[in-house]
């Protein structure tokens, strides 16, 4: 177990680099726990590069928001990563505030970081990385008993409604930093 700190005031994104790193080594599967998903550049691209590996990718988020404005602007990531093969679950019962990532039955970590420009690079936040233990295990199981209770997001069609949806989740986007 390795615990560790992002700051702003740190030069490097420590929780940023690393999920990159991660996902750059992933040779089955990356599932992650979020309640938000507003990603930079370097992670969305590593995400989207794993999963064109075919590296199983999933990503569970809450179903019902806590702050609906965040939900919304969350969502505008959601068809970029659909299209590239990312499988994405909402959380049905109630509001999911887990934080976290199983990679491969090897890798995990948690802790307060969540997949959001400003708990990524803006805030204080602390995690904790496990390699071969069996908190691995226990994370995974919990994983896959949440998703039970998911329910699957399907890529939006390329119907008359897409190029105004694209447009509204790529103005959304824009302003994903400031939230």
């Amino acid at each position: 177990m390795l615990s560790y700190c992002d700051s702003p005031l740190n030069k490097d994104a420590t929780t940023n680099q690393l999920y990159a790193d991660l996902l750059s080594q992933a040779t089955e599967y990356v599932w992650f726990f979020t309640p938000y998903l507003m990603l930079g550049d370097k992670l969305l691209d590593a995400i989207v590069s794993a999963a064109r590996r075919g590296v199983d990718v999933r990503i569970l988020m809450p179903g019902i928001p806590d702050k609906k404005q965040i939900f919304r602007m969350s969502r505008s990531y959601y068809q970029v990563l659909l299209m590239e093969g990312v499988k994405i679950y909402e959380y049905t019962p109630g509001f999911l505030h887990a934080k976290g990532v199983v990679i491969d039955g090897r890798v995990c970590a948690c802790g307060t970081v969540n997949l959001d420009y400003r708990s990524l690079f803006l805030h204080f936040e602390n995690n904790s990385l496990f390699f071969d233990s069996s908190i691995v295990d226990a994370m995974k199981d919990d994983f896959l008993a949440t998703q039970e209770k998911s329910r699957q997001i399907q890529p939006y069609d390329m119907n008359s409604h897409f190029l105004r949806r694209w447009i509204v989740d790529g103005v959304l986007r824009i302003f994903a930093p400031l939230c």
